[in-house]
């Protein structure tokens, strides 16, 4: 038995050709494995990201069909796989060509270093100041748009302000807000501990659920929510309450206390006493609201 198992081994091992590989070879494989990382690196930082999802589910559902031998959905997927894919480099269209630009701007220094910075996204400092900002303004009722950037890259949003790239303060935040002055209109988007820009104009919701008492600057904080992972804070011009938008949800009429905690959660520390901690305000939080 035993050498009837070595016998066929040995004549399917045989069979295996394993190519010689070069110094070039391993060259090449290095080269297609770092454009691959920066690819996957760049479509996290982008709406590509959620497209990535659809399409590995879409491939789910084509191996189910190909193994249960459904042919009208394969046929479906055959018909349609053209137009798909040029659907997507239509609706991609503005990411693409950013990402192209990008490439052009950096040097070849900048092209291998790992800009990766820590996984906590802004400091202690700029989230406390961020808090004391919001509920100074909302004392006197100053309608305030914030943008807090997460994974998904808000760059597209912040060419359409003007460039402020200064580190995040209370005082900062209620002088851009301040009524009558030339950044008071718009968004503000703060990306780590600096206000990357202002008078930032954002995709307003088409949520046919929200309040109708709503107005631009609270359907522009959902709308961006909709499209990226950001994290918005809105001030009502009309009322000085404080809201939050995340995940095209919005949670309005918050206090110092909850959003200073929804902060400390969206700041992401890495520390498992945090997550402990984070998890328990967050219940504790949410029965409250």
């Amino acid at each position: 038995m035993w050498d009837n198992l070595k016998e066929f081994l040995a004549k399917y091992f045989s069979r295996l050709l394993i190519p010689r590989i070069h110094l070039l070879d391993l060259v090449e494989i290095l080269l297609i494995a770092f454009v691959i990382y920066h690819l996957i690196k760049w479509i996290k930082r982008t709406r590509a990201w959620y497209l990535v999802k659809g399409i590995v589910i879409l491939v789910i559902v084509w191996a189910v069909a190909s193994i249960l031998r459904f042919n009208a959905i394969l046929w479906i997927f055959l018909n349609t796989i053209n137009v798909g894919i040029i659907a997507i480099f239509i609706i991609f269209q503005p990411e693409l060509r950013r990402a192209l630009e990008q490439l052009g701007q950096r040097t070849l220094f900048n092209l291998f270093a790992d800009s990766a910075n820590s996984q906590e996204r802004y400091s202690d400092t700029t989230r406390s100041e961020i808090v004391t900002g919001i509920f100074e303004m909302a004392k006197v009722k100053t309608g305030a748009l914030i943008c807090i950037e997460g994974m998904v890259s808000l760059e597209e949003y912040e060419i359409t302000g003007i460039p402020t790239d200064s580190v995040v303060s209370a005082a900062l935040l209620i002088n851009i807000f301040e009524k009558n002055t030339p950044l008071h209109d718009g968004a503000v988007i703060v990306r780590g501990n600096r206000a990357a820009a202002a008078t930032c104009i954002l995709p307003v919701s088409e949520n046919l659920r929200l309040s109708k008492d709503l107005g631009t600057r609270h359907r522009a904080g959902v709308g961006l929510s909709e499209v990226t992972d950001a994290f918005v804070i809105i001030v009502s011009e009309e009322n000085g309450k404080v809201s939050i938008a995340q995940k095209g949800q919005l949670i309005r009429g918050v206090d110092e206390e909850y959003l200073s905690n929804k902060l400390l959660e969206f700041q992401n520390k890495p520390t498992p006493q945090n997550r402990l901690k984070f998890r328990k305000e967050r219940e504790k939080n949410e029965k409250k609201a």
